[in-house]
């Protein structure tokens, strides 16, 4: 069982720093960019949604940070879920 947590939690660790790293390249790299283009083919459908609720404050685009909380929530009660299912 300890090593679905690990999986898991690992899976989520990736996510955020899939994200973050996202942001990071979005000021670094052209939209163009080969390798920005992958890192935006797998966060951009999960930012849309939240853009779509979440207005910019100024220049400042929101959406990440709301996305890595829900990232962490999601996962959060999935392994919830999961350790309680097992006992």
């Amino acid at each position: 069982m300890d090593i679905i947590f690990f999986i898991i939690a690992a899976l989520r660790d990736l996510l955020v720093f899939v994200v973050i790293i996202s942001v990071i390249l979005s000021y670094v790299l052209e939209p163009y960019h080969p390798v920005r283009r992958w890192v935006d083919m797998i966060v951009e459908p999960m930012l849309m949604p939240i853009r779509r609720v979440v207005p910019f404050v100024g220049m400042l685009d929101l959406s990440p940070i709301v996305l890595i909380i829900l990232i962490r929530i999601v996962f959060n009660l999935i392994l919830n879920l999961i350790f309680n299912l097992s006992r």
